[in-house]
């Protein structure tokens, strides 16, 4: 991906990796040093990128175990009422009783002293299956009572605390149970996403002359020729095969060209794209339709302050123009732009916060223009400089 800086290249990847639920990770590529020299070796961005994609197998059954949270809080009830009132007692009225109190969360300061289960060695009693359902894991645990063992470990503890304690306890036990490293290689191998940023900065420009003096240079690209072309690498967890993992790589190529970098580096990137510098109407849309845009971001952070910030459609307007203008006339950021100019539009009312306490802000389009003024009186200074 060629562009300018601003214009959405990593944002672009990033959005791709969400669609597909896919293990990504963003390197830059200036961090990696040739083998042999100090600093990091290419190899690091494949065991990152197993890092990655085990964080994210585990949050995904995480996700997973958040639509059983009710029964897991049963089950946490009855183990806490087992404490209270021993693990046989009868269904009576003074159970129900007590029963409500915790879930109420009268009893939440109580100190109690817990048996801590050791959740591996009772479903390894308990199971026979090499791999667990979440129903069969959640059943074997109902039928768990403490006090069967004289060696289990307790601890004194709240009772608010110790529901969190073994709610908890039980979700990392399941996913103990489950192979979260297999899976995870297995993700990252079939589809991973590496997004390789600033490619540019290590390409030599073909009029330099190359000394051959520069670690982060031309030797990178060599190290990155096989990973991209598919080897084996050896991670903590296991080998990774790379031949299926998607390398996009992205550079703005202001001082360099694309033709600079290896021709072999080049054939093995062989989809070229241009993305255009971001225009008003563009600026205007990045404005106003993401789910969090900045317009929203800044108007619920001063809610915080009880300001009530409204945006007239103009003052919207009048952003994006003044952000388009600097970006053509000073220098281009892109859609960092955006954030400059509405930091200054919004300093005097992010500072005097209190003056503004319980009022309606509105900014219309003559603030806007009376708070960016400097920014574009530099702008027509820079027009008469030699």
């Amino acid at each position: 991906m060629i562009g300018p800086t601003g214009c959405g290249k990593t944002e672009i990847a990033r959005r791709l990796a969400k669609l597909c639920g896919s293990p990504f990770i963003k390197v830059e590529a200036t961090k990696f040093t040739e083998v042999g020299y100090h600093g990091r070796d290419v190899d690091q961005i494949i065991k990152d990128l197993v890092s990655a994609g085990i964080h994210q197998t585990k949050e995904n059954l995480r996700n997973k175990l958040k639509s059983f949270s009710s029964e897991i809080d049963t089950i946490v009830e009855e183990y806490l009422l087992s404490h209270l009132l021993g693990p046989d007692f009868p269904e009576n009225e003074r159970k129900e009783v007590k029963r409500e109190q915790l879930r109420s969360g009268k009893m939440d300061q109580r100190m109690i002293y817990v048996e801590i289960p050791d959740l591996e060695k009772i479903v390894e009693r308990n199971t026979q299956a090499d791999a667990l359902s979440i129903e069969d894991y959640l059943d074997t645990l109902k039928r768990y009572k403490p006090g069967r063992t004289l060696q289990a470990y307790k601890e004194k503890i709240q009772i608010g605390e110790a529901k969190k304690t073994l709610a908890t306890q039980i979700t990392e036990g399941y996913m103990k149970e489950q192979n979260i490293i297999k899976e995870a290689l297995e993700a990252v191998q079939e589809h991973g996403i590496v997004f390789i940023d600033e490619i540019d900065k290590i390409a030599t420009s073909a009029d330099a002359i190359k000394t051959g003096t520069n670690p982060s240079a031309e030797g990178v690209q060599r190290d990155l020729l096989p990973i991209i072309e598919g080897t084996m690498i050896t991670t903590k967890h296991g080998d990774v095969q790379t031949d299926h993992i998607l390398f996009i790589a992205s550079g703005a190529f202001s001082e360099t060209r694309p033709s600079d970098l290896l021709a072999e580096l080049q054939g093995r990137l062989p989809v070229r794209v241009n993305l255009k510098a971001l225009q008003k109407e563009d600026l205007k849309r990045i404005l106003t339709e993401p789910e969090n845009n900045l317009i929203k971001q800044n108007t619920e952070l001063l809610k915080t302050e009880k300001i009530d910030l409204k945006f007239t459609p103009e003052a919207v307007d009048r952003i994006a123009e003044i952000a388009d203008e600097i970006n053509k006339t000073i220098e281009n950021t892109g859609a960092r732009r955006l954030t400059t100019v509405m930091e200054k539009i919004l300093e005097d009312i992010s500072f005097n916060a209190l003056d503004y306490e319980n009022q309606e802000v509105v900014v219309t389009a003559e603030l806007v223009n009376n708070k960016v003024k400097d920014m574009t009186k530099q702008t027509d200074l820079r027009k008469y400089l030699l």
